[in-house]
């Protein structure tokens, strides 16, 4: 293929863990493929996230392509939670051996996308003039990449240097000797803090919503247990698949109320130590029964208090707007402790809102912080944000934006009715985030591959979900989401970070077990829910075969 190529079997949008795996397999079907990535480099998330601190919550080892044995045997992860230098690294490791980026033009964002009718192909408009037209569409655009920058009266009016940590800088940033505001604590506020805090001259930590934090009990991996999990790797992969959320772990068999209090605790403290966001995942009715929920809660809180000697700013640090996992538990290297420093300070905006911003700094309702630096560590238009930022146009002009304008409509976060041909990688109304998103990402890529194969045994031309199928599917995840506490929370899952975006739980919260199994069965009943056209049935008329 060459990049003057504009008639290709399938275009990819996004050369992150999802897009790269996506060329692959679709490659080795022997289809033409072509790749547009807007950043200048691979990687996705892992490109643009290099603030300090940066690192997956998801263990190394379970958070890596298992489609390639020998990659899984020569490749060796330093520590239990890489860092993002890491993991970009394996990457661009993979993309290199196997010859990715030959598939991408970078440095090119996808601007639309229109589905023809009449010749069944989707066009593809770039940001560089590039245009090329092809069968299929796959959108591998990421769940958290399009980054949220808060409207602050003032904001674009600070003078010093001023960084988001979705958007972070090649090169490095000093903090030595400066006074630094960091706006946020969620994933990226709470990783970066204790480094900055480091160096810094002070740090003023702008806290609107606290929340739950795990210590990540990060360690260098050993040459032993590397080895044992590289020869276990298949058994490992078996479980991981099988469990809610993509790693090899499992749940205790009773409730936390069904154990004795010696139980529950020594149940807490095993998952506690081991570290992050699987504490969530203590007990199997943790996040859908309250009073479970509640014991989980004051088991964590009380560990604050120990790390954070003033029981004043312990307190602020303790959510209570939210059931502990209902919004992503954050995976940290010494967040809480961080407020034992003398150089740090925690601005309540719950009791002291920000005012405004201005060329020297924040003010809040009650003072004037002056700043060298700002730090915008305020998330992302999650799960439908890169996809809304495109105009996607399918069947009769319909524009997607306007399809989901109250809220995403999917058919196993897959597909969409009236867009043929169009998948989505870990969309909305699939497991995405609440799962390991590079197994999840392979099960996607490969599910789509197989429907392929059936599409061309049956010479079908297209295939789209029905409007009943998407809309049975969005009745199914709002109701396994209404049976958690996790709709309680005014989290990113239900977009409650983005004004004016409506509340609707966007992952499929079934686990991913369950989800790749009634994958399995759609695709095993002849793709139920789908509608195929034949390629012999002009445009426009005939039949449709399920």
């Amino acid at each position: 293929m060459t990049t003057q190529d504009s008639h290709v079997d399938v275009v990819v949008v996004g050369a992150g863990i999802a897009g790269l795996y996506a060329v692959h397999r679709f490659r080795a079907r022997g289809m033409r493929v072509r790749g547009f990535e807007s950043a200048s480099g691979l990687g996705g998330t892992w490109f643009h996230n290099r603030y300090p601190g940066a690192r997956c919550d998801v263990e190394s080892i379970d958070y890596s392509y298992s489609f390639d044995e020998d990659l899984q045997q020569e490749w060796t992860w330093s520590e239990r939670f890489a860092t993002q230098e890491e993991i970009l690294r394996y990457l661009e490791h993979v993309a290199d051996r196997h010859d990715l980026r030959s598939a991408y033009e970078f440095s090119t964002r996808v601007t639309a996308a229109v589905y023809d009718e009449d010749t069944r192909q989707w066009t593809v408009e770039t940001d560089t003039g590039a245009s090329v037209t092809a069968r299929f569409c796959v959108l591998a655009t990421g769940v958290l990449s399009a980054t949220n920058m808060p409207d602050i009266p003032g904001r674009d009016t600070f003078a010093g240097e001023l960084h988001h940590t979705g958007e972070w800088p090649h090169q490095p940033v000093d903090f030595g000797g400066k006074r630094v505001g960091i706006i946020g604590t969620g994933s990226s506020g709470i990783q970066s803090i204790p480094i900055i805090a480091e160096s810094a001259d002070h740090v003023f930590v702008f806290q609107r919503s606290p929340n739950y934090s795990i210590p990540a009990r990060n360690r260098p991996l050993t040459p032993e247990f590397v080895a044992e999990v590289k020869a276990t790797y298949p058994e490992r992969r078996r479980l991981s698949r099988l469990s809610g959320g993509g790693s090899p772990y499992t749940p205790h068999p009773k409730g936390a109320l069904e154990v004795d209090a010696a139980e529950r605790i020594r149940v807490f403290d095993e998952w506690w130590d081991r570290g992050g966001v699987l504490f969530a995942k203590a007990f199997p009715d943790q996040t859908s029964d309250p009073a479970a929920n509640a014991v989980a809660r004051e088991y964590v809180e009380a560990e604050i208090r120990k790390l954070v000697r003033d029981p004043e700013i312990a307190e602020q640090l303790i959510p209570t707007d939210h059931p502990i996992g209902t919004k992503r538990i954050v995976t940290d290297s010494g967040y809480f402790e961080t407020y034992n420093r003398a150089n740090v300070t925690l601005v309540n905006l719950r009791r002291t809102p920000i005012t405004e911003i201005t060329a020297s700094g924040v003010c809040t309702s009650e003072q004037i912080y002056d700043l060298d630096m700002l730090v915008f560590a305020t998330g992302f238009d999650a799960m439908t944000g890169a996809l809304s930022r495109i105009d996607i146009r399918g069947r009769d002009g319909r524009e997607l934006r306007a399809e989901w304008s109250a809220g995403p409509r999917t058919y196993l976060g897959l597909a969409v009715a009236g867009f043929p041909n169009m998948f989505i990688l870990s969309g909305p109304g699939s497991p995405s985030v609440l799962a390991n998103m590079v197994l999840t990402a392979e099960q996607h890529v490969d599910w789509i591959a197989e429907c392929l194969d059936f599409m061309d045994e049956r010479n079908a031309c297209t295939i789209e979900p029905t409007s009943e199928a998407v809309s049975d599917w969005v009745a199914e995840c709002n109701a396994k989401a209404a049976a958690t506490l996790f709709p309680t929370a005014d989290s990113w899952y239900l977009g409650a970070n983005i004004p004016g975006k409506p509340r609707v739980f966007m992952p499929y919260i079934g686990g991913f077990g369950a989800y790749s199994a009634i994958c399995d069965d759609v695709a095993a009943a002849g793709y139920q829910g789908f509608e195929l056209d034949a390629a012999e049935v002009p445009s426009g008329g005939g039949h449709h075969r399920r």
